[in-house]
């Protein structure tokens, strides 16, 4: 079974993100075939350098940089996302397939489950 985890939010003002993280991270234990999709206002859970704490928040966006250690390779995040929120450059905590909109979809298609936060 092909899992699919799609962040859409941005990572501060809920616990959306660090939940889909804490639930990312159990299932990479067992399943083997998981993709991460960034897209919206998820692309900036990957931005670098954050400081949460002042905006009175937990600091979780550097565990992203766990997935590779948990063999979760496929991950892909929207250019579309990215050039509507001038981050095409940003520095990010993650590196992943920067894929136009169409190819995400093809990509989210192929899963058999979705979880979106």
């Amino acid at each position: 079974m092909q899992l699919g985890f799609v962040f859409s939010t941005a990572p501060h003002g809920s616990a959306s993100g660090r939940e889909g993280l804490d639930a990312l991270l159990a299932a990479s234990a067992f399943c083997e075939t998981i993709s991460v999709f960034f897209i919206g206002d998820g692309v900036m859970q990957l931005i670098d350098g954050q400081r949460p704490s002042t905006v009175l928040s937990r600091d979780y966006i550097a565990s992203f940089k766990m997935l590779p250690l948990c063999d979760v390779e496929d991950i892909y995040i929207c250019q579309a996302s990215l050039t509507a929120r001038g981050m095409g450059d940003a520095a990010r905590v993650l590196t992943g397939e920067v894929l136009e909109r169409e190819h995400i979809q093809a990509k989210l298609a192929r899963c058999d489950r979705i979880l979106h936060f």
